[in-house]
């Protein structure tokens, strides 16, 4: 009986510590919940997007292909410099000095249009960093939910296993004896089958701003990205291929590797809403879709580097 007794307190003991742990955990699930990314000032972006029309644009622009990559020159036409660069090759017909300093100016003029673009796809790039950050933050403590619920049916099971042995041991009757070893053997059971559920614990996580929405159903909403930063994720041109565009490439993965080529689930996916109640393999997806996102954004970064290169050579 004092046996009994013990390992009844160390019972209630461990139940306590887990108790509390799983205080700590939905508090901080509660300041995850809502998203923290957002910037502080919201930009309006227009929905205006350049044009998709990229053949006719190099086309139209065929004395620049010596010069400039097909890239390059759909990048120039997307931030409205095709006319800087045009009169830049005029100019450097001319070798006076007032020619030199309008070459310059024009140079200086595109620049600051690329620096704008660069800080745009950072931005961006940023966001999706940042919420890829919140999602791993609240995925843990799901996965530290789901621990401490196993660990507790783990620790049911055991004490339900212990008991029934030291009360088997304790009543005399064999009739008894058994009925309570098979009991607590059954109880023992259930409590281990318990842990095998496959889903898990589930927890509310908002995002009304979801970029990953966007993304999915390649509908742009203005405030979400700039028309210049969706425009290269949505022109085939600066995909590797040329086949998809950027985000084309990125759903087929999605569909492929997060859902299992089920369209309708992912359609109806919480990742794709304005929130909901999370498990945790939904939010390590999330997470993985986001990280997935902000590497295509930072890659566009190559492109506007072999602009700034064409650029170099032109000038010199």
């Amino acid at each position: 009986m004092k046996s009994l007794f013990y390992l009844l307190a160390a019972f209630s003991m461990l139940t306590s510590c887990v108790s509390r742990k799983n205080q700590v955990i939905k508090q901080n699930i509660l300041t995850l919940k809502d998203s923290y990314c957002k910037a502080p000032f919201q930009y309006n972006y227009t929905n205006k997007v350049p044009s998709y029309n990229s053949d006719s644009i190099i086309a139209a622009n065929k004395e620049l292909k010596p010069m400039f990559s097909d890239q390059s020159i759909l990048i120039l036409n997307a931030l409205d410099n095709l006319d800087e660069v045009h009169d830049i090759i005029e100019l450097k017909k001319n070798t006076s000095l007032d020619a030199q300093v309008k070459v310059l100016q024009l140079k200086g003029k595109i620049n600051s249009k690329i620096t704008i673009a660069l800080t745009e796809l950072d931005a961006v790039a940023a966001e999706f960093d940042c919420e890829g950050e919140r999602v791993a933050q609240i995925g843990s403590y799901v996965d530290n939910l789901n621990d401490s619920r196993n660990n507790k049916l783990i620790l049911y099971s055991i004490i339900t296993g212990a008991a029934a042995s030291i009360a088997g041991g304790i009543v005399k009757d064999n009739g008894w004896s058994n009925a309570i070893d098979i009991g607590g053997g059954i109880l023992g059971a259930g409590f281990g089958l318990a842990t095998l559920n496959p889903k898990g614990q589930k927890v509310e996580f908002i995002h009304q701003r979801n970029l990953l929405r966007d993304i999915w159903t390649e509908k742009l909403k203005a405030a979400n990205f700039p028309p210049f930063v969706w425009y290269m994720y949505t022109e085939k041109k600066f995909s590797n291929k040329e086949k998809h565009s950027i985000i084309g490439s990125m759903k087929e993965r999605w569909l492929h590797y997060q859902f299992e080529d089920n369209k309708t689930d992912a359609d109806q996916s919480v990742i794709f809403s304005d929130g909901g109640f999370y498990r945790a393999n939904d939010l390590h997806n999330r997470e993985a879709m986001l990280n997935q996102m902000q590497s295509a954004t930072r890659t566009i970064n190559q492109n506007i580097n072999y602009l700034l290169l064409d650029l170099d050579r032109l000038i010199l």
